[in-house]
């Protein structure tokens, strides 16, 4: 029995909360990830969650040995961070997380010239809009857009992005072009819950957002983008989000001179995981990528 391949099925079904869920986590096969966590409780003589054909939650032996079982995935991870330190040659797995769209525009192509680069490495991605816990899921580096709380981690900034207000050339010119943040409340907005802002749009110099009233209510950046090029309304979204689409016309900018103060883009990582040529490759490549994008 593989020891921290049993460990990794049993967290990842913990945190994922089913185990075909954590099969795709992991990329591989449910069965394999069923047989790993079997055998863990057969090792262990006890059962580490309870099943159903509804749900898995864990036990109360379960529970008591997750945040065990993450501290030795941890160390283990650091111990090998340590060997690997020591050679000048990125290789070995790279675990990245960042959201959803930066991450596919600007980290996976990132990601691809360093594989092409190093036979010796490969990388794991993690595409979510929401923060994850670095150290304990074994993560490399973060992308994290905005302003950060203080920690332990160590952090560097790459770039920043911006707030725009975008709308097709044709809508515009159907309803007029906004002058004041104040004439929001005339135009249809595109809003969702995972779209930049929801109903409360920011801008520079008010005390209090601007409640909009949307006219389409999408939950998906890359939707609220089509949405506006289609000519449905107004899109808050962030300057790498809407770069290429502004760039081709196919959206105008508007409201420019009221947007917010730029927000941050870095690279948060554990002080243990500084001395990886892979992660110290990957920040430079990042670095180098930042340089004139267009999202900065």
């Amino acid at each position: 029995m593989d020891r921290f391949e049993t460990l990794t099925a049993f967290v990842a079904v913990a945190d994922q909360r089913g185990f075909a869920a954590a099969a795709r986590a992991l990329a591989v096969s449910p069965p394999a990830v069923t047989r790993a966590v079997a055998a863990l409780e057969r090792h262990l003589g006890v059962t580490l969650f309870h099943r159903s054909t509804r749900a898995v939650s864990l036990t109360d032996e379960g529970a008591a040995f997750l945040d065990r079982a993450r501290r030795v995935l941890h160390d283990l991870r650091e111990a090998e961070q340590v060997v690997m330190g020591g050679r000048s040659v990125p290789r070995g797995q790279l675990y990245v997380t960042a959201p959803v769209v930066f991450g596919r525009l600007h980290v996976l192509p990132t990601i691809g010239a360093l594989l092409a680069r190093h036979e010796g490495l490969s990388a794991r991605m993690m595409l979510l809009d929401r923060n994850v816990r670095i150290v304990e899921e074994g993560i490399d580096v973060a992308v994290r857009i905005g302003a950060l709380a203080n920690s332990a981690l160590r952090m560097v900034t790459i770039g920043s992005v911006r707030q725009t207000i975008v709308a097709s050339p044709d809508y515009l010119a159907a309803h007029g072009v906004p002058a004041d943040p104040e004439d929001m409340t005339g135009h249809h907005c595109i809003a969702g819950s995972s779209v930049r802002g929801g109903n409360a749009w920011s801008f520079a110099g008010r005390g209090s957002p601007v409640e909009v009233v949307p006219r389409l209510t999408i939950n998906t950046i890359d939707g609220a983008i089509a949405a506006a090029e289609a000519g449905m309304g107004l899109a808050n979204v962030l300057s790498y989000q809407s770069a290429d689409a502004i760039a081709s016309g196919r959206l105008v900018q508007v409201l420019e001179e009221h947007a917010p103060p730029p927000m941050p883009v870095s690279l948060l990582y554990d002080a243990g995981r500084a001395a990886m040529p892979a992660v110290r490759a990957f920040i430079d490549a990042m670095r180098e990528r930042a340089r004139g994008s267009a999202w900065c």
